[in-house]
């Protein structure tokens, strides 16, 4: 009776053990191929809707900059419709790192579990503002997972249907996930990362801050930059 409650402990401890395995195993590595297989799917459907955008008339907003005592000039801001929750509509590619990933509209664990997700209520990358975009660091095909090597002027690019979007990393640093300041609206035109920290844990968020330096936006928010703060 004794040896028998021993085998049954034993083998308990077996079919445990590879139970968490095969979870882990799963998590780390099955997980990539289905991310895989969702952004091949994605970015196909991407190519052609930013075919049929490159094709369409872009919606522009023509601003009148004036400067004293010389003649006003035109400074066009290039508008783009939000997306709608969970469409891949943009392209994120850090050369240095060799990354190229679709981007989805939302921040949900079903959308992240598809690739990098922007946070609702920020600007689409490319317009002024605070876009902030978050991804996975070691699971779905862990696309954020290399970000600590991200270093000042390191690019940082994104395509959306109005052009292409090119920032230069400013800084990086790490916070608590309570931390949702680094989310607020600011001046200029920034594209916000964020992303669990350290691997294989989410005590703490690593935050890449990048600024927009080309894009058809620059001009206008270099412009918006020389207006006058409101008292």
């Amino acid at each position: 009776m004794e040896r028998r409650k021993i085998a049954i402990v034993g083998w308990t401890l077996i079919w445990g053990g590879l139970f968490i395995f095969g979870y882990l195993g799963w998590q780390l590595l099955g997980t990539d191929v289905l991310n895989a297989r969702v952004q091949a799917e994605a970015a196909e459907t991407l190519d052609r809707h930013l075919e049929v955008a490159a094709e369409e008339p872009v919606v522009v907003e023509v601003v009148e900059e004036e400067a004293e005592g010389e003649e006003g000039s035109e400074v066009e801001h290039f508008q783009e419709a939000p997306p709608t929750e969970d469409e891949g509509f943009a392209r994120i590619s850090v050369p240095s790192l060799d990354l190229e990933a679709v981007v989805f509209e939302g921040v949900s664990s079903a959308t992240l579990a598809k690739g990098p997700g922007h946070m609702p209520g920020t600007p689409i990358p490319g317009q002024p503002g605070n876009s902030v975009i978050s991804g996975h660091r070691t699971t779905y095909g862990r696309p954020f997972y290399d970000f600590d090597l991200l270093a000042a002027g390191d690019r940082i690019e994104v395509e959306t249907s109005i052009g292409l979007h090119v920032y230069e990393v400013r800084e990086s640093f790490v916070v608590a996930p309570t931390d949702v300041w680094v989310t607020d609206n600011k001046s200029g035109a920034w594209l916000t990362l964020t992303t669990c920290h350290p691997r294989f844990s989410a005590r703490e968020r690593l935050i890449i801050s990048a600024e927009l330096v080309e894009g058809p936006n620059l001009e206008y928010v270099q412009f918006l930059d020389q207006l006058p703060t409101p008292a």
